[in-house]
This record gives C-alpha cells, sequence and structure tokens, in this order.
C-alpha cells in the first residue's frame, strides 16, 4: 500500500516467504464437489512455506495431493479453533505421523516455532470463544497477519499490526456483500473488510480475503474484479501469494 510506513528490515540471502491456499472456502461448502458446482473451494486452510500448516482441517491430505505439495515437509501445525471446518483429528495425526508437530498457544503467546516468531491473539468469533489469530514473522523480519475465522479486529490484533507493520493481513470475508446480517458479529462482509483496510493502510503493505461463503459470494472472477479497484487479493484453491 502507498501509505504503508513500517519498513521491514530483511536480511540478505534468506528466501522469501510464501502462503500457499489450500482451501478457503467457509463452512458452508461441502467435502466433495457436487455436480451442479461450476466453482469449488475446500475449508480453509494454508501453507507458509510449506512447512507450516495453519488449520488441520479435514480437507488437508487431499488438497496437498492435489495440488502436488508434499508432506513430509511439514514440520509445525498451528490451529485458529477448533471449528470442525479448521480443526480434524485425523489430519492432526496423518501429518504427526510424518513428523509435524501440533503447536498449542495461549492468547497473547509467542512461540518460536522452527524459524518463525508466532504470535497468538485473541480473534472476535464469538461461537468459539477460544478463536486465534496469529501474526507469522520469519528469520528476515516478513510479517503475516492471519485473520481467519472472526468478524472486526479487536483491540490487541490492531496494537500488535499498529506495533511493527505487517507486509500482508488475510481478513475473513465470509458473508460478501450482503449487509446487516446477523453473522456480522461472527465474520466480516466486504465493507467491514474496506473500513479495516482503510483504517490498517498505515501498517499494511497488502491485504487479501479468504473464508468465503458458498451461499453469501458471487463467482470467484466477479469477485476479484470487484475487489480490484481496491488492491485486496481475493484467495482461491492452490493460490500462491509471496509476501
Amino acid at each position: 500500500m502507498l501509505y504503508y510506513t513500517h519498513k521491514v528490515q530483511q536480511k540478505k540471502g534468506v528466501a522469501i516467504m510464501k502462503l500457499f491456499f489450500l482451501g478457503t472456502g467457509a463452512a458452508d461448502w461441502p467435502l466433495q464437489k457436487q455436480a451442479d458446482y461450476t466453482e469449488f473451494r475446500r475449508l480453509s486452510s494454508a501453507l507458509v512455506d510449506d512447512v507450516l500448516l495453519i488449520d488441520p482441517g479435514p480437507q488437508v491430505p487431499e488438497s496437498l495431493e492435489t495440488h502436488g505439495k508434499d508432506v513430509n515437509k511439514i514440520r509445525y501445525i498451528i490451529n485458529t479453533h477448533e471449528h470442525g471446518d479448521h480443526f480434524n483429528q485425523d489430519t492432526v495425526a496423518y501429518l504427526a505421523q510424518r513428523g509435524a508437530a501440533f503447536i498449542t498457544f495461549l492468547p497473547g503467546e509467542t512461540k518460536q516455532v522452527g524459524p518463525y516468531a508466532v504470535t497468538a491473539l485473541q480473534g472476535n468469533h464469538g461461537t468459539c470463544r477460544n478463536t486465534l489469530h496469529y501474526i507469522i514473522e520469519d528469520e528476515a523480519g516478513r510479517r503475516l497477519f492471519y485473520g481467519l475465522d472472526g468478524a472486526w479486529l479487536l483491540y490487541d490484533e490492531v496494537a500488535a499490526i499498529k506495533k511493527n507493520g505487517v507486509d500482508y493481513a488475510l481478513l475473513d470475508a465470509t458473508i460478501g456483500d450482503v449487509p446487516g446480517d446477523y453473522r456480522i458479529f461472527e465474520h466480516n462482509n466486504l465493507n467491514m473488510v474496506l473500513e479495516m483496510q482503510k483504517t490498517l493502510a498505515p501498517y499494511v503493505r497488502r491485504f487479501g480475503i479468504s473464508h468465503l461463503a458458498r451461499t453469501l459470494h458471487t463467482d470467484h472472477e466477479t469477485l476479484v474484479q470487484t475487489m480490484a479497484p481496491y488492491q485486496i487479493d481475493v484467495a482461491c484453491d492452490g493460490l500462491e501469494i509471496t509476501i
């Protein structure tokens, strides 16, 4: 963003951070594509640099295979919350058998997870009171904010983003452009995303949205066109973002 004021001090010789989307859908997407669907999203999950998995949902093993990702490279697992579209014990066991460690957090806690400093922040998602969002910082100082699920960011989240800046902020956009919906107390609609972007623009280099409900959004290309004037990325399964 033009108004980003916190420049990241990058170390020479360190590879870029990559965020790969294994799934980008909300809980109303089924586990398998239906015959009448023109598009399909798996439940939301992502990989950082192929080694750190965010949210071990039920479709992760299939998505890894479909997208040609080496499951044996995954060393660490973190979880936003225990709703069934974000956490699946069989997936955790599958990854643990291949050497991945499941790392737990309390709100406000920072842990060193391999090469990453990971800070957990309380998310605004009322049906699961222990929902966490994360700031993930690599050895070069690049910082990712991962904010799925949730509605308006809470004060401590905003303070953490403002403190050192963020290179990429991924925000929940479950509700699409539906106005005046009760679900805004659980998730964001697009107007909420745009208001947060305006507020956080001095501290965030780039924004993206994910966790998109099947029943509340138009097709992917229309949504991309809608968000393009605001320079907000629209995640889709298989997309890789360079941070």
